[in-house]
């Protein structure tokens, strides 16, 4: 690699780390914009829907803070970093849903069964003289 002298050596490696992070970034909003939004969604359902969306959204807003940081706007003091939050609640509510859905469902009736069985019952005592009764005859 060839090293340019407008900037110190000692950043070099993160230029170029940097280089390589935005060309990956590139392949894939490519590789995202050649399909329809609308053909894609068409083939997910609604809770996959809502994380696409907020995906596509956190990385638009998190590009634009990259932008604002590149301009010398502190992106802290702009209104991006409370739509970024904002967004970042959403992606909470849906991992909350994806969580629920994921969780083991309780069977009411095979729970009564196994809690049925194990509880120890006492025999009548009427029961043990019977059963003995027709014993000794």
């Amino acid at each position: 690699e060839e090293i340019n002298e407008d900037y110190p050596v000692e950043i070099h490696e993160y230029l170029s780390t940097f280089e390589n992070s935005i060309g990956a970034v590139d392949e894939m909003l490519k590789t995202m914009m050649s399909v329809s939004r609308n053909e894609l969604l068409q083939k997910l359902d609604p809770l996959e829907q809502a994380k696409v969306d907020l995906v596509s959204a956190y990385t638009l807003n998190s590009m634009f803070w990259v932008y604002l940081a590149t301009q010398g706007v502190n992106p802290k003091e702009h209104p991006v970093k409370q739509e970024l939050e904002r967004i970042r609640v959403y992606m909470n509510r849906v991992k909350e849903i994806t969580d629920k859905k994921k969780a083991a469902k309780l069977d009411r009736g095979a729970a009564s069964r196994f809690v049925k069985n194990a509880l120890w019952e006492p025999k009548p005592k009427n029961a043990s003289k019977v059963a003995n009764k027709g014993k000794s005859k």
